[in-house]
């Protein structure tokens, strides 16, 4: 797990308490990018969590988006999410 990674789990599970969480580095998939020149990587995530009952998609990913804060501005250039409450499994 890269040190990236492993900040982008932290900030995630103490904002939002996941039952389960998935984190995927597809930076390497991106070699020459234009955003991968800036040092901002591709990441993947799948969560779990009961803060998103009752929110729609849009919701639920801004709660994504306010747990990684300021990452999302130099470190994460692209991020895939896939969020979902408990009762989706």
């Amino acid at each position: 797990m890269t040190d990236r990674v492993a900040r982008i789990e932290q900030r995630l599970r103490e904002a939002l308490a996941p039952e389960s969480i998935e984190i995927g580095d597809e930076s390497h998939l991106h070699a020459g990018h234009e955003g991968a020149k800036g040092g901002g990587g591709h990441f993947a995530v799948t969560i779990v969590s009961a803060k998103f009952q009752g929110q729609n998609t849009v919701m639920r990913h801004r709660l994504v988006y306010d747990a990684l804060g300021n990452m999302m501005q130099k470190e994460i250039h692209a991020l895939s999410i896939t969020a979902l409450s408990p009762d989706e499994l």
